[in-house]
This record gives structure tokens, C-alpha cells and sequence, in this order.
């Protein structure tokens, strides 16, 4: 909306935050370690109850409170820590929140109940995929841009711009100030940009802490160790091993057809998980074939990676573990319930290590 001429209609076009994919991994991280860490806990203790008297304080309100401290946050304070602050609180309290949702979807207020584990991973997986859109590539607008850069004024404020943030605001600036799409933000892109150069104040960027240069070396002397032999080793490994955990069942369930015993394996499978027998036979054949699927994609990439055929086993490793963790753990958190999360951690760091590889070794 160009700005030179007078006031014209009002904008309500939202713009997205900068910086808000990773404000959303942080609530995703959160999210997952409050529901795993909830869960460890209570097993370990034993499922204690807050409260007497026909009083149970169950945690489902403990992440309501939190969650409504982050709701608060943002709207009484500008800093940019608050976000990062928000982010944490929001992902703990909707772990807390959501843990409890057996709870309100079965008449028996069933906590165990089997359908509550993969609730819980399907919300995950879309909040991750509201994460995916956000790291997309954006068209650039003036408008963006300027909230982007007034954004980023705020660290200057708190003296707290380092230099890869001081460079990306300078960016910014500079391209509005190149735009003719409005004079008016154009000059005002200029007098921002001479003011970011001219300004002594927040020149110096603080030092990183200790903490934070120790964690970049250890980063960077990483890879440099990380070559290209080593990873596609690792990468051979861990697939290899997820290949066999996946056909693990498929193969269970092959034997069992073929000897005596099938219902007293599935009895057994099912055991102590709160699953009715006569429920698990659709289900059961929707996981023994997505695993088998996944199990052969990984055991094919694993092939292809030991005869050099890097871009189609990145390709097959990819298809096989993103099968894995958008549609076979749904099915597989039904039986397994939540001991499926340390599976599905390492099915997700195996991805991320095909992404790698496929960045700085394929492309």
C-alpha cells in the first residue's frame, strides 16, 4: 500500500514473524520432551495423585496455568526474549495439556486410554508440518520488510545485535531503500539504514558466552570430522538397524501364519495395553504393512548408499523413514504407546541425517 500520497484504507494483511520457524521448533521441542518426560515420571513414581479428599490436581491444569502465563507474555512485554520464552512455556503446557487426553474422550475418564498416544503424535506431526510451511521461501514485500526491520531495531535497543543479525537488518534495509514500489518507505528505508551505520551505540555486539563459543567450536570441529565416508557409514548403521525393527513384526506375524499359536502371540502382543482383541485385526494389518514398506525403502537406501548410488538411496532412505513417521507410528503408537517416542527420535535423527548428507555430499 504505498505510503506517499495521504493515509489510505487500513491493512489487516497479517505478516509472519520474523524468526517465527524458530520460535516454533522451540514449543515442538517443549511439547515432546513435557509429554515424554510426564510419562517417565509417573511410571517411575508409580501415577501419584495431587490432592485428598475426593480432590485430584491433575497436571492437565498445571498446563492450562502455564499456558496461560504464555498467553500473557507477549502481550505485556516487547522484548524479543519474551518470544523465546513464550515458545518454551507454550510447548510445556500443551505437553501437559495434551497428555491428559484419554481422559477426556472415553465415559471412563481412561488415562491408559490406547487412541490417547497417537492423538497426541497426529497433533505433533501437524504442528510439525505448520513448522515446514514456515521455513519456506518467502516473496519478498516492502511492507514485510519494514516490520522485519523495525523487529530487529528492538535488539539494538537491548544492545544485544550480534553481527550475522546486524548484516541481515542492514540487508533489509537496504533493499527498502532500493524499492520503487512507494518513495515514502524508500526514504524512510535510507534514513534507517544511515542511522544503523552512523550509530556507535550497539556497534560492538556483547561477546558470546562461554557456553555458546563452546557450542559453536564443538559444531564446527564436528564437521570437519563429519566426512563423507564416516556419515554414509552412520547413516548405513542406523538405517540398517531401523529396517530391522520395522520388519521385525511383519516377519512375527509371517511365522505365526504359518505355525500354530497366532492368537496367543497376538493375546500376548497385546497384552497389558488396554486393546480388545477383537479390535486389533484391521489395525494390525495396516501396521504389518506399512512397516513392511518402510522396512524395505530403508533396507533398498541402505543398499544403494554401499554401491554408491547416493541420490536414489537418499531418495528411498527419505520415503521409507517419512512413511515411518507420518503414518506407520500412528498405528504403532496405538500398541506401543509411548516407548515409541525414543523409535521415533531416532527415525527423525536418521532423516535429519539424510538431509545433511544430501545438502553437503549429493547436491
Amino acid at each position: 500500500m504505498p505510503t506517499g500520497h495521504g493515509p489510505g484504507p487500513r491493512v489487516r494483511t497479517p505478516v509472519r514473524r520474523q524468526g517465527a520457524e524458530r520460535y516454533l521448533l522451540l514449543t515442538l521441542l517443549a511439547f515432546a520432551g513435557s509429554v515424554g518426560v510426564t510419562r517417565f515420571f509417573l511410571e517411575l513414581t508409580g501415577y501419584p495423585q495431587l490432592g485428598g479428599g475426593g480432590l485430584h490436581i491433575a497436571h492437565v491444569l498445571w498446563g492450562g496455568l502455564i499456558l496461560f502465563v504464555a498467553s500473557l507474555l507477549p502481550l505485556v512485554w516487547s522484548n524479543r526474549w519474551v518470544y523465546v520464552a513464550d515458545a518454551l512455556l507454550a510447548g510445556v503446557g500443551i505437553g501437559l495439556f495434551m497428555d491428559e487426553v484419554g481422559k477426556f474422550i472415553t465415559q471412563s475418564n481412561d488415562y491408559f486410554f490406547p487412541g490417547a498416544a497417537p492423538i497426541i503424535y497426529a497433533f505433533f506431526l501437524m504442528t510439525a508440518w505448520i513448522y515446514l510451511r514456515l521455513r519456506r521461501p518467502r516473496r519478498r514485500q516492502v511492507r514485510v520488510e519494514l516490520y522485519h526491520a523495525l523487529d530487529g531495531l528492538e535488539e539494538w535497543l537491548d544492545n544485544d545485535l550480534d553481527r550475522k543479525e546486524k548484516a541481515e537488518l542492514r540487508s533489509d534495509l537496504a533493499w527498502i531503500a532500493a524499492q520503487d514500489e512507494d518513495p515514502g518507505w524508500a526514504r524512510l528505508g535510507r534514513v534507517l539504514l544511515e542511522f544503523l551505520d552512523g550509530e556507535v551505540h550497539g556497534a560492538h555486539a556483547p561477546r558470546r558466552s562461554r557456553w555458546a563459543r563452546w557450542l559453536v567450536g564443538s559444531w564446527l570441529r564436528f564437521r570437519r570430522w563429519l566426512s563423507e565416508p564416516r556419515l554414509r557409514a552412520m547413516l548405513m548403521g542406523g538405517m540398517g538397524v531401523l529396517a530391522l525393527v520395522a520388519l521385525k513384526n511383519p516377519a512375527e506375524v509371517l511365522l505365526a501364519n504359518r505355525f500354530p499359536g497366532f492368537s496367543s502371540w497376538l493375546s500376548a502382543l497385546t497384552a497389558g495395553r488396554h486393546v480388545e482383541l477383537r479390535d486389533t485385526w484391521s489395525l494390525m494389518l495396516t501396521r504389518v504393512s506399512l512397516e513392511t514398506v518402510a522396512g524395505v525403502l530403508l533396507l533398498v537406501s541402505v543398499a544403494l548408499l554401499a554401491a554408491r548410488r547416493r541420490r536414489l538411496a537418499v531418495g528411498a532412505g527419505q520415503t521409507g523413514l517419512l512413511l515411518m513417521l507420518t503414518t506407520a507410528n500412528l498405528v504403532v503408537f496405538y500398541y506401543e504407546q509411548f516407548s515409541t517416542m525414543v523409535t521415533a527420535a531416532i527415525q527423525l535423527a536418521a532423516l535429519l541425517g539424510l538431509v545433511y548428507y544430501r545438502r553437503e555430499f549429493v547436491e
